[in-house]
């Protein structure tokens, strides 16, 4: 029974760190496009 768990429970944490790598990736991607224009945006309203 422990041995199973800890597998499942590696798992998991293995699918999570994946899943947390997978946005972060997407997120880099996205800022260039989304980020520095919309900060621009906002300072210029000032």
């Amino acid at each position: 029974m422990i041995k199973s768990n800890n597998y499942v429970t590696l798992i998991m944490v293995t699918c999570l760190i994946c899943l947390i790598l997978k946005w972060m990736s997407i997120c880099f991607e996205l800022w260039p496009n989304f980020g520095i224009p919309l900060i621009a945006v906002l300072l210029l309203e000032r």
